[in-house]
């Protein structure tokens, strides 16, 4: 259990060899990882039903940060798996549609 300044403590434990770190149904300590950069990779699983409402995993506003498909697979049962890579802060740029 973390305690205190957990984004410290996190970047403590990513410079310690050793297995990966997970975050499993916690979007608040995602979120906070997020904001300081500490997040590699995001698996997402994408479920075939729409229930009309629910709790966001990224706030309104917030660090925008470009993401990279690195890998995705569709479950027999539908279940989209996606990964992603951040890249760091996005461009954005101008469309125009005619």
């Amino acid at each position: 259990m973390l305690t205190g300044d957990v984004p410290a403590a996190v970047a403590d434990l990513k410079r310690q060899p050793g297995r990966e770190l997970q975050v499993h149904g916690s979007g608040a300590l995602v979120r906070t990882l997020h904001e300081h950069d500490l997040v590699d990779e995001y698996r997402l699983l994408v479920f075939p039903v729409v229930v009309g409402e629910g709790r966001r995993l990224f706030p309104d506003r917030g660090v925008a940060t470009g993401l990279t498909l690195a890998d995705t697979r569709t479950t027999g049962s539908g279940v989209a798996i996606q990964v992603y890579r951040p890249t760091g802060r996005p461009e954005f740029g101008t469309i125009e549609v005619t």
